[in-house]
C-alpha cells in the first residue's frame, strides 16, 4: 500500500485521507490543530473503530459531522478528549490509563491546557474495557496490542499497517534521554524488519519504512549531538542547525529537557 494512495475530504477544520484497503477503510484526519495530531479510523462491515480521538473542541465538532453515518462500536484511546463519544466503549492498557491519571500523560495534559486553555478537551477518558498484550477483535478486525513503556502500540495485520504514538521523519518528536532513543531505534528496526505498509502514528500522516529509517537516523544523530553538549541550550542549537527545516519545535523543546533535566 502506497502512503501517498488515497482520496481527500475536506472537514470543518482538518482534512481526511481515505486509504481503500480492500475490504477495509482507512480514514486518516489531520486535525490541523495545534501539536498536529491525526486520528485513524477503521471501517469494515459497516462498523468502525477509532484509534486516538482527537483533543480539541473544533476538531471533536469536525470529526463528529464526518463521522454521523457510521457505526463506532469502540475507541483505543491514550489520554484527552473525553468530550468525544462519551458513550462509545474506550479500550486502553492499565499502564496507558494510569500514564494518563498519575503519569507522564497526566503531566502533558496539564501542560497543554496550561497552553491551550479553553480550546483543549483536558477531560481524560473513562475506560471502559482494559486490554492487555494479544489478539483484540473489533468490527471484525483483529488488532495486535503491544505494550510500550507508556501506553501501547497497535498492530493491524489485514491493512499489513502498526499504529505508534509517534514517528515524523522530518519533524521532532519526544525523546526522553538517550535510553529511549535506543528503544525507539529498536521498535522502529522491528517495524523494518516486518515490512509494514504503512506506519500510522498521532502526529503525523500515514508513514513508510524509508521514513522509519530516516527516524532512525535522526535519532542516533540526536544521540551524538547529546553527547557533544554539556546543556540544553546548546543542544537544541545544534539539533536545529543540523535539521533545519525539521517542524515541531515544541517537541526538540521537551527533548532538550529530558536530555540535560
Amino acid at each position: 500500500m502506497n502512503k501517498n494512495n488515497y482520496s481527500t475530504v475536506k472537514l470543518e477544520k482538518g482534512e481526511m485521507h481515505v486509504y481503500d484497503c480492500g475490504k477495509v477503510k482507512l480514514h486518516a484526519y489531520g486535525t490541523d490543530d495545534l501539536i498536529s495530531d491525526e486520528v485513524f479510523i477503521l471501517e469494515k462491515n459497516g462498523q468502525a473503530v477509532i484509534i486516538e480521538p482527537p483533543c480539541f473542541f473544533d476538531n471533536i465538532a469536525a470529526l463528529n459531522k464526518y463521522i454521523s453515518n457510521m457505526h463506532v462500536i469502540g475507541i483505543f484511546v491514550a489520554y484527552a478528549g473525553a468530550s468525544f463519544l462519551p458513550q462509545i466503549p474506550k479500550y486502553a492498557t492499565q499502564r496507558a490509563k494510569d500514564y494518563a491519571t498519575a503519569g507522564g500523560g497526566k503531566a502533558l495534559i496539564d501542560n497543554f491546557s496550561d497552553m491551550f486553555g479553553k480550546i483543549f478537551d483536558s477531560s481524560v477518558h473513562e475506560i471502559t474495557n482494559i486490554i492487555k498484550e494479544g489478539k483484540v477483535t473489533l468490527a471484525g478486525i483483529d488488532f495486535i496490542i503491544k505494550q510500550t513503556a507508556e501506553a501501547f502500540d497497535v498492530e493491524i495485520p489485514e491493512i499489513n499497517a502498526v499504529y505508534t504514538h509517534m514517528l515524523g521523519h522530518d519533524c521532532h518528536s519526544i525523546v526522553a534521554g538517550s535510553k529511549h532513543a535506543d528503544a525507539l531505534i529498536e521498535q522502529l528496526s522491528e517495524y523494518i524488519e516486518k515490512g509494514y505498509s504503512l506506519i500510522l502514528t498521532s502526529h503525523y500522516t500515514p508513514e513508510d519504512l524509508k521514513d522509519a529509517q530516516t527516524k532512525i537516523d535522526y535519532l542516533k544523530r540526536l544521540k551524538d549531538i547529546a553527547a557533544s553538549c554539556d546543556n540544553s541550550s546548546d543542544f537544541k542549537l545544534k539539533v536545529k542547525k543540523q535539521f533545519p527545516k525539521y517542524g515541531g519545535a515544541n517537541y526538540l523543546d521537551m527533548t532538550a529537557d529530558m536530555f540535560f533535566a
